[in-house]
């Protein structure tokens, strides 16, 4: 085996032990902090929590079985490759949620403060570490990039907030409680703030060079499966002569590390620069004038 391939299988032991832990932090902190208080955090989990008050058969359980068609469309539509992962994740996210509501019970923490802050906290890390890890939990971010596909013109920020709102409506009917569906609301924004925070740290954006033999097939990707806008800037090497397409792009911090995964997948040779933005004014982005307004 060649050391090429034994750091490969290295790399992918430690994404696999960091998802395995990442998951079982992100079970811990649903099982006994978020639905013990009755909130319910947006995508599938926050739907778990609630479909688990009308059919009790477990979070975790629904979780599984939600994300399982899921799971089959982003098989189908991306590929075994790029969501073995996941499956991993979400198999270890539903198993451990319904373990440690079995048997850690005696250690629910019945406050929702606590619940809203700190098991939100929790969630966000595990999901950063699982991120990191070239995984997702799986549930809304394959719901999302399935809608786009058919639904283009609707941007993707806008299809998170309403998945997360028709979540937020249902909790609130099913718990019969507005007080827990304003929770599950300041839950959604806490876990969506540290998460970027552990992802990206406190930058606004990401400001990216790529300069590859092959700018038109990674392009190409980052159009279609991240969704976003990118400019060709024709440059000159300075000794070589040769003249190059330089894909220049602008790009939400979440993004970041999709789109080196899809450089260093089509040219592991490609020259890149990323730097951070700490402003972007233009469509997607911040408004020029509103921001001075």
């Amino acid at each position: 085996m060649s050391s090429t391939n034994k750091t490969s299988i290295k790399a992918r032991l430690k994404d696999y032990l960091l998802i395995t832990f990442a998951s079982s932090i992100y079970g811990l902190a649903t099982a006994l902090l978020v639905d013990p208080n009755n909130i319910a955090p947006g995508g599938i989990t926050g739907l778990a929590i609630v479909l688990n008050r009308i059919v009790p058969i477990g979070t975790g359980m629904w979780f599984l079985f939600m994300n399982i068609p899921i799971l089959i469309v982003a098989i189908w539509k991306f590929g075994i490759r790029f969501t073995i992962s996941t499956i991993y994740a979400t198999a270890v996210i539903s198993l451990t949620t319904d373990f440690f509501s079995t048997y850690l019970s005696a250690f629910y923490i019945n406050d929702i403060i606590l619940g809203v802050t700190i098991g939100s906290a929790l969630s966000a890390v595990a999901m950063g570490i699982i991120f990191k890890s070239h995984a997702t939990s799986g549930g809304t971010d394959v719901i999302i990039k399935i809608l786009r596909l058919k639904y283009p013109h609707i941007k993707t920020g806008m299809l998170y907030i309403m998945t997360d709102v028709i979540v937020l409506i249902i909790a609130g009917i099913v718990f019969q409680d507005i007080t827990a569906a304003l929770y599950s609301f300041i839950s959604v924004m806490v876990t969506s703030s540290v998460l970027d925070l552990v992802l990206y740290g406190r930058d606004g954006a990401k400001l990216i060079y790529i300069i590859s033999d092959h700018p038109d097939i990674i392009t190409a990707r980052l159009l279609d499966e991240l969704d976003i806008g990118a400019t060709h800037v024709f440059a000159q090497g300075a000794y070589s002569g040769e003249k190059k397409k330089v894909i220049m792009c602008a790009i939400k911090k979440r993004l970041s590390p999709m789109a080196e995964d899809i450089v260093r997948e089509e040219d592991p040779n490609a020259f890149m620069i990323v730097t951070s933005a700490s402003e972007i004014f233009g469509e997607g982005y911040k408004s020029y004038f509103d921001e001075r307004m």
